[in-house]
């Protein structure tokens, strides 16, 4: 079996982006991307998507946090994408429902390399520590779209902002772990046409 590991990087004036993946990992991470929040995120994402993850993200943090997070989104999508290959034997579809305290929230993946974004929220957008929690789209929006995956998440109700998102990613993480599970009785791509 060929070992689904990747090394991305991105450069650009206004962020320096390098992510590690292993898609078959522990869910070991170390992510650095000056955004505490995001961190804490990124870290729940790997552990439970069973994950190895390194990331290190150096933006203009002091103009504000959006490069880096759409940025973080961009290359963690094109890790994701690399890993997965020709996508051959893979599940593909995954799914989940998760729930953090007072919060519940539902995610679906779709990795047949149509990049679509749908999220619906009830909370109102609001700052964590210091992060715009409406950054979150901008991050996701890019993540599937380098992703090419079909991405829906929808949170079902919830009080507390941290609740909710730590409630979304480890949805999410559910989910890809799921859609990127190998299956030996799988042949070739998971597609009637024969191809993504």
């Amino acid at each position: 079996m060929q070992a689904r590991k990747v090394r991305c990087e991105r450069k650009t004036k206004e962020t320096g982006i390098s992510v590690d993946l292993n898609l078959d990992g522990t869910g070991a991470s170390r992510v650095r991307t000056g955004i505490p929040f995001l961190d804490h995120m990124l870290t729940l994402l790997a552990k439970h998507a069973g994950m190895d993850l390194r990331l290190t993200a150096k933006g203009d943090l002091e103009v504000d946090d959006h490069h880096t997070v759409e940025d973080t989104g961009l290359v963690l999508g094109q890790a994701l994408d690399e890993a997965l290959g020709d996508r051959r034997g893979i599940a593909r579809y995954g799914w989940a429902l998760v729930p953090m305290d007072d919060a519940l929230s539902e995610v679906a993946v779709d990795l047949g390399g149509r990049p679509y974004l749908v999220l619906q929220t009830t909370i109102r957008p609001r700052v964590v520590r210091g992060f715009d929690l409406q950054l979150v789209e901008e991050f996701l929006r890019a993540f599937c779209t380098k992703g090419r995956m079909n991405l829906h998440v929808i949170q079902r109700y919830g009080r507390d902002a941290h609740h909710v998102y730590e409630s979304i990613f480890k949805a999410l993480a559910c989910a890809l772990k799921m859609s990127c599970a190998r299956d030996a009785r799988l042949r070739g791509v998971p597609s009637s046409k024969g191809q993504l």
